[in-house]
Parts: C-alpha cells; structure tokens; sequence
C-alpha cells in the first residue's frame, strides 16, 4: 500500500493500521507530551485490536456508533483506531461543546457504549441517557482471542463527528473508511509528507483539523505525530525542539498568541521545521507575514470543512507560489466556484464555493433535507463560503454567507474588517459581526482582544477601518474583550459575539 499523487489510499483504515505494522513496525507512530509512553505502529494495532475485540464481544453491530469522550493523550489514540479497526463508527464528542449539545450528540448517535477516562465520567454522567454504558480504559481491556471482527469494505461508515452547532441542532457528518483515508492522503499530499516528517498536534482531536490532518495525515504518510494535550504559547516552541518536530498544523489564533508571545525557537529548531500550516479560518495577511518575519519559517494557509474530512484547498510548499490572503488550490480533490443558480463560474467572479471528492462526507446522519440542501448537481458539496477563484486556480474566501454583514443592502465581508484591526500590532484576536440596526437593516460592531497592558482605543481602532476601508464598512462600535468565543478548533464564533454583546 503506498501514496499516490493521482489516486486516493485504497482499502480501510485496519488495512492500512496492518501494512503500517507489518513493515514498519518499530517505528514511532504517536508521541506524547503527558508522560505517556509512545506508540510504534506494531504496538498501535495491537491495541487497536484488543480494542477491537472487545468491542465486537460486547454484541456493538457493525458501523455502530461507539461514542470517545477523551481529550488529547494516548487514550483517544487506541480508542480511535479500536473503533475504527472493529468496524465501528467512532462518534469522537466535543468535550467542551457545554452539557446540552453533548447530551444531543449522545443520544442523536444512539451509541449504546462510551469510552471515557476518568475526567470525563462526571460529564458523561449528567448527560448520558439510560441506555449508555461507560467503557473505562483505565481498568484492564480483556483479550477477546475468540472474538471474530467484522468484515470491512472502504465504504463502510468509520467516522460521526458533530458540527459546532451555532445556528442551530449541531449536525452529524458520517465519513466513511475511504474518505476518512482521503482527508489523510490531501493532506500528505499538498505538503509531501513522508516518513521522515513528525508533526506536532495541538488541536483537540475531536475537531476534524486534529484528527484528519494530524492523526490520519501520520498514519498515510508512515511518518510520525506528537500529541500534547492542548495548546500553550509558553510550551509550543519547548514541544517542537522536544520531540524534533518538522510540521505543525494550528489556527490562525494561535499564530498570533505565538507572534504575540515572549518565546522564540532555537535555530535548530527554526531550521528543522518545514513549514507551519494554518487552517480552519482566514489567517490576515499583517498577521502572516509578521510571524513569518520573525520566526523565520513558511506558514501554508489552508481550507477544510468537517463534511470534506478537513483540507480542500492549500498553498503550494515553497519554492512554490504563495499567495498572501488566499487558503490556496485544490489537492486530491476537485473545488469551484456556483452561482446562486448553482451553476459553475469563471474565475473573477463571486459565488459560493463548493467541493467535489473521495473526501466528502456521505451525509449528515439522521437529516436527509440538510444533506439534500447541502449537495448541488453533479455532486458538488457547497461549503457556505462565499469567494472566487483567479485565473491561477487558487481561491480567495470572503466569508461565510451566514456571517455576512447587509448594510442598506450591500454586502460586506466580515473579513476584511478583521484585516484591518488587526494591522494594528497589539490586537491579538479580532471579529467583526452584524447588528440590528433601524436605518440600514444591519450595522457593523466588531470585539478585539489586546495584548497586556496595551492603550489602544476603540477611537485608534476606528481610524484605522476608516483608512483602509472607508466609513460606511468602518465598525459603528469596536468592543474589547479579554476572549472572543471560540470552536473547538479556536475558531472565532462571530454569531456568538452578536448573541453576547446584544
């Protein structure tokens, strides 16, 4: 079994877990920052097929939901790859979605079994409904030698992750074994990982940047990932040196506590790591080229979706041409750009941007009118993003239709606020929004998080939006918060800060 760059990875994910064990055996596979002792691939499946075993013993039905409530650790690493290895739908829970949206996803999925560690077991026990019983990995898995496992085929389902939920029921992506694999194989192929490559993995893994980008880009890859349990600023660049880190994969929030941050890498460290990789929400471009210029190190922008088993768009690795403000082109899968009339457009032109591939999702489970309304002719997946393409193939987001801002009736990009403030050095995190307003429909008010000790002004601020964007698309008033909602992934929460500034 090996990477191509024309086809995606064949097989299921315990074909691939088997090949890595087979040949490569000895091999580091998962690193961990909590004391926790590495995986090779050998000792990966091995327990992955105890995991397995017992599962299947316990009567779970093949593609089954088997609900993982665990954070970031060596745990979450076995109980994936157990689920997924036994043929059932690992149902990974966001363990800081609050007590009602995991009580939903609890029950939506109808898992009958929850693997959960010991922090996690006075929250599964508010939430849990009567019929869900708790998998403790703390106490001793017993071998299941008898126990024969499922027969697997690539389409099986592998994979239920829930969405953020902000404008409603939060929804059930399925993926299967294929595009599982495929959210692995863009991401190894955009960024040429191999075998020599560890990534470093801060994101929780039960967002789909962590667990498609970092986890399965290692298992695909056959190179290797170090795991720490959440992210620090003050212990980023320590993990990096530590466990001789190559790539790391963040958000563009953490690229800016780091910029933010009193801590450098050491020069050996700066010359290992290839590239950082930033994804999940547009990175500003001051931003960008701010952190570049001090650490001295390429960041890829990048695009994914949960539906599309994380990455669709990237920019090319140097020497290749990246370009400031854009998350790049399509690798491993096909993206363009409909009209309302859901129709492809010519480049230049701004429309919704969609995606075809072996990585997109087979459908929101339990929701066949969201998964019929997600899905254009032809197959195409539209993201909800609005943007347009150059004649170079690569994409330019403005933003998320539901996040766009009407005023008097032009639409404005909450995007492009953001950009503006945070050109000014002490803004660490900034979000624009819309308000109701009785004279134009919806005005503009944005949040900024400042750093420490800064006397920056909303008045400073105002002048700044003025300058580059003129007063009509200038926030009408600039609120300072000592953190802006975040998604798991710390992604910024705009329709958040609209509900708690109201």
């Amino acid at each position: 079994m090996r990477v191509s760059a024309d086809t995606p990875p064949e097989g299921t994910v315990r074909d691939w877990l088997d090949h890595r064990a087979r040949l490569q055996g000895d091999r580091a596979a998962y690193l961990f920052f909590d004391g926790h002792d590495a995986l090779n691939w050998r000792d990966l499946r091995d327990q992955a097929r105890k995991i397995a075993g017992h599962l299947t013993a316990s009567g779970i039905a093949k593609g089954e939901s088997v609900a993982i409530m665990l954070p970031n650790g060596r745990d979450v690493i076995t109980s994936l790859f157990g689920a997924l290895y036994g043929g059932f739908r690992a149902t990974i829970i966001n363990l800081v979605a609050g007590d009602e949206a995991i009580g939903y996803a609890l029950a939506h999925c109808e898992a009958r079994f929850a693997i959960a560690g010991p922090e996690q077991q006075e929250q599964f026990a508010k939430v849990k409904s009567g019929r869900l019983s708790i998998i403790d990995l703390q106490k001793t898995v017993p071998l299941h030698e008898g126990a024969i496992l499922h027969d697997l085929i690539p389409q099986d389902q592998a994979l239920l992750m829930y969405t953020s939920g902000t404008t409603g029921r939060p929804k059930g992506v399925v993926h299967t074994h294929a595009s599982l694999l495929a959210g692995g194989w863009t991401t190894a192929l955009a960024h040429a990982l191999s075998e020599q490559d560890r990534g470093l993995c801060v994101l929780p893994i039960y967002h789909i940047n962590g667990l498609c980008v970092t986890v399965m880009g290692a298992l695909v890859s056959s190179g290797s990932l170090a795991i720490a349990p959440k992210f620090s600023a003050g212990q980023f660049w320590d993990q990096c040196s530590e466990a001789k880190i190559t790539w790391y994969s963040v958000v563009p929030t953490i690229i800016s506590h780091l910029l933010h941050g009193d801590t450098d890498p050491t020069a050996e460290t700066r010359d290992r790591i290839r590239f950082g990789r930033s994804a999940s929400s547009a990175l500003a471009p001051d931003v960008q080229t701010a952190f570049e210029t001090r650490f001295g190190m390429p960041i890829v922008e990048t695009m994914g979706l949960t539906e599309t088993a994380a990455q669709i768009l990237s920019n090319p690795l140097p020497p290749g041409t990246r370009k400031i403000g854009s998350p790049g082109r399509a690798f491993g899968n096909e993206v363009c750009i409909l009209s309302p009339e859901l129709t492809t457009m010519p480049p230049n032109q701004q429309g919704e941007i969609a995606v075809r591939g072996p990585n997109v999702m087979v459908e929101y489970l339990k929701n066949p009118k969201a998964t019929t309304e997600t899905f254009a002719q032809d197959g195409w997946l539209r993201t909800g993003d609005l943007g347009h393409v150059d004649e170079d193939g690569y994409f330019f987001i403005t933003g998320r239709l539901k996040e766009l801002i009407i005023k008097g009736g032009e639409n404005i990009a909450p995007r492009e606020i953001d950009e503006a403030l945070y050109s000014h050095a002490d803004v660490i995190e900034a979000a624009a929004f819309a308000r109701p307003c009785k004279i134009y429909g919806e005005r503009v008010e944005a949040a900024v998080r400042v750093r420490d000790g800064s006397a920056l002004t909303a008045k400073v601020l105002s002048k700044i939006c003025i300058k580059k964007l003129g007063k009509f698309k200038s926030p009408d008033r600039v609120h300072f918060l000592d953190e802006l909602p975040k998604g798991p992934s710390g992604k910024i929460q705009r329709l958040k800060l609209a509900e708690m500034l109201s």
